[in-house]
């Protein structure tokens, strides 16, 4: 899936750019309203990111103009909570409207829905609503999660968290791919934040079973797998 970033806050950008290229997607980006249109005309992608603020040619100018010649999904990105930006946004040909600052996982999901919603019916795939790793069990769904059976008491970070490292089970993820993608857009990596999350997930996962799943691997990250012993 290839998505287009059009955003002049760099530093956004290029978070953007990582955290979605981790996801699977292929990801370009533009800084101001004129490249922006440009690539979105001149190369065909699933998604447009589009900031509301820009130079050179502001996001809705962007959309009016792409929409005169095609119908990529767009993500309006604005720094304003009013309904009537976002209700100028939606009119303008925009699919949904985001409001910054926003969590990382949001904007990812509304990617994949966005996406899945303009694919023909018998071109959908399942996303699928489990996930698992030998006793462990999540219903994404219910956002619950049980292992040998017995069901987790999680808090919703702990949720994400875990469902961020099974996805990727057996990929050791470092503290600031962890941060970045499981805390909003204000998280401030230098804080122990992500250790803390670690270890109470840790306290409730493994500690009263008896083979560990979660693993720490010095200098480099942590990582959700089954081990031989």
């Amino acid at each position: 899936m290839k998505i287009l970033i059009v955003d002049d806050e760099e530093k956004l950008a290029e978070y953007l750019r990582k955290g979605l290229t981790e996801e699977g997607f292929s990801v370009d980006v533009a800084h101001n309203g004129i490249d922006g249109l440009h690539q979105a005309l001149e190369a065909d992608f699933d998604a447009i990111v589009l900031d509301r603020m820009l130079p050179g040619l502001d996001g809705l100018a962007l959309l009016k103009a792409l929409r005169s010649k095609k119908t990529t999904p767009v993500i309006m990105l604005t720094a304003v909570d009013g309904v009537e930006d976002r209700v100028i946004g939606l009119t303008a040909g925009a699919e949904d409207y985001l409001v910054k600052p926003f969590a990382f996982s949001e904007l990812v999901a509304r990617i994949q829905v966005l996406i899945r919603s303009k694919q023909p019916a018998n071109h959908r795939t399942e996303e699928p609503t489990t996930l698992s790793l030998y006793d462990l069990e999540l219903d994404l769904i219910r956002r619950k999660a049980h292992r040998c059976g017995q069901p987790l008491s999680l808090t919703a970070k702990e949720f994400n968290l875990l469902t961020l490292l099974l996805r990727r089970q057996g990929q050791v993820l470092s503290r600031t791919t962890i941060a970045e993608q499981v805390w909003d857009m204000n998280f401030d990596s230098g804080t122990n934040v992500v250790e803390v999350a670690i270890r109470r997930l840790r306290t409730k996962l493994d500690v009263p079973f008896d083979t560990a799943l979660l693993h720490t691997e010095r200098g480099m990250g942590y990582v959700l797998e089954q081990r031989s012993e």
